[in-house]
């Protein structure tokens, strides 16, 4: 892929499943990476070990992007690392639990508001003044942040809602400098849904998916490493679909 050789990339939430992928595609292409993680540190380290013993060059921090200051450490990072920052691909965030609205009380709500969308605001407001011109952030909504979410997500899928609408803010914002744009992924096979998503409920989504299965963290991080490059140079303030087809009115 044209367009990524020697940018230097931080990718949050890159220790696991879909930031894990973004990070190694990344690096694939020829860009430089910084991987911020929370609670995967040893499958972080791995997937740096693994990017530069194949000839990339990767660091691994750990990070809490809900914190500020963890947000600015990993910019600063990249920066003292590789020298610029050309992109930023915030996978960081989490649904916590499912909790419907009886089950859940204003603390675990605004956990939730924070693990995806804070964090995304703290993540682009460390990032943004080191950026180059010319770059790019890849926001991470969701299938729930259009549809509302299963059951006991309502919380999950407003702060994903909310990180589209970011996105499209943001894009006016930061243009012509900056590109914004959001992945929002379906069924992915990930340890998320291992966790909260019974395997009935998978099998029925993923039945009554066009294409009859779930993604791959592979897919995904196929389209946020085009984002990132500048062979999508005039694309900002969309909001990108990896769901197997899957439409709403």
């Amino acid at each position: 892929m044209n367009g990524l050789k020697d940018k230097v990339v931080l990718v949050t939430g890159g220790g696991r499943d879909i930031g894990k992928a973004c990070a190694e595609r990344l690096a694939k292409e020829g860009a430089k990476v910084v991987v911020t993680y929370f609670g995967s540190a040893s499958s972080a380290e791995q997937s740096v070990g693994a990017i530069n013993a194949a000839g990339g060059k990767a660091v691994a921090l750990r990070a809490d992007m809900t914190n500020a200051a963890d947000a600015q450490a990993a910019v600063d990072k990249a920066v003292s690392e590789f020298g610029r920052l050309d992109g930023l691909v915030h996978v960081a965030g989490g649904i916590i639990a499912r909790k419907t609205l009886s089950e859940m009380d204003e603390a675990f709500f605004r956990e939730v508001i924070d693990v995806n969308l804070t964090s995304l605001f703290n993540a682009t407001k460390a990032a943004v003044p080191a950026m180059n011109e010319g770059g790019s952030i890849v926001t991470f909504a969701s299938q729930a942040g259009r549809d509302g979410g299963g059951p006991g997500a309502v919380a999950y899928a407003t702060s994903k809602g909310a990180v589209m609408t970011f996105t499209r803010g943001l894009s006016k914002e930061l243009g012509p400098k900056i590109r914004v744009n959001a992945v929002c992924p379906g069924m992915i096979s990930t340890a998320f849904h291992d966790t909260f998503t019974k395997p009935e409920v998978r099998e029925r989504v993923a039945a009554a998916t066009p294409l009859k299965r779930e993604g791959q963290s592979a897919e995904v991080a196929s389209l946020v490493a085009f984002l990132v490059s500048d062979e999508a140079a005039f694309i900002t303030g969309a909001s990108y679909d990896v769901n197997g087809g899957t439409f709403f009115s």
